[in-house]
C-alpha cells in the first residue's frame, strides 16, 4: 500500500506541474549539442529538477526500466514524444547515501510547456494497457521515499 502511494503521488505531482507550473507562453531555446540532443535551457527556460532515491536492493532493477524500457521506447513514438526525451537527461550517482538509498536526478531541461511527463503515458502508448501496469509496478517499486520535484528557472549563467 505503501508503494502505491508514493506511486501515486509521483504521478499526481507531474500532472500538476505539468498544468500549474509551467508558462505556456515559454519557448524552449536550448541548443544542440554534436549528437542532437538537446542539453540546456536559456535564460527564462523553465528546468525541473526531480530526485528520486532507489532502494539499494532496486538500483539495478530501476536502471534496467530507465535504460531498457522507457528510453528504448522514446525512439518508437512521434516526434514531439522523443523531444520530450531529448529534453531530458538522467543522473547516476557515484555512492550510496547514509540512508543506504542511491539518488538518481531526473533533468527536463528545459521542460516543454504542456508536454506530458507522465510515465504512464508512455508506456501505456508503447507497450499497451496491460504491459504499461506490469511495468509501472516494476518502477513503483524501487522508490525509498516519494520522488522530490523542484521547478526552476534557468538565470542568465
Amino acid at each position: 500500500m505503501k508503494r502505491f502511494i508514493y506511486f501515486a503521488v509521483f504521478f499526481i505531482l507531474l500532472f500538476l506541474f505539468s498544468i500549474f507550473m509551467i508558462n505556456p507562453d515559454q519557448k524552449a531555446k536550448a541548443t544542440n549539442d554534436p549528437s542532437g540532443s538537446m542539453i540546456r535551457a536559456a535564460k527564462g527556460d523553465t528546468v525541473w529538477v526531480l530526485l528520486n532515491h532507489i532502494k539499494a536492493d532496486k538500483r539495478e532493477q530501476f536502471e534496467k526500466f530507465v535504460h531498457e524500457i522507457l528510453w528504448p521506447l522514446a525512439q518508437k513514438l512521434e516526434p514531439a514524444d522523443q523531444q520530450v526525451a531529448k529534453q531530458t537527461r538522467v543522473l547516476h550517482p557515484v555512492a550510496m547515501n547514509k540512508d543506504s538509498t542511491y539518488t538518481y536526478v531526473i533533468l527536463m531541461d528545459p521542460a516543454i510547456p504542456n508536454a506530458n511527463y507522465q510515465v504512464m503515458y508512455y508506456l501505456k502508448k508503447g507497450y499497451g494497457e496491460e504491459k504499461a501496469k506490469e511495468y509501472s509496478k516494476m518502477f513503483g517499486e524501487c522508490f525509498a521515499s516519494p520522488q522530490v520535484v523542484y521547478v526552476l528557472i534557468q538565470s542568465q549563467h
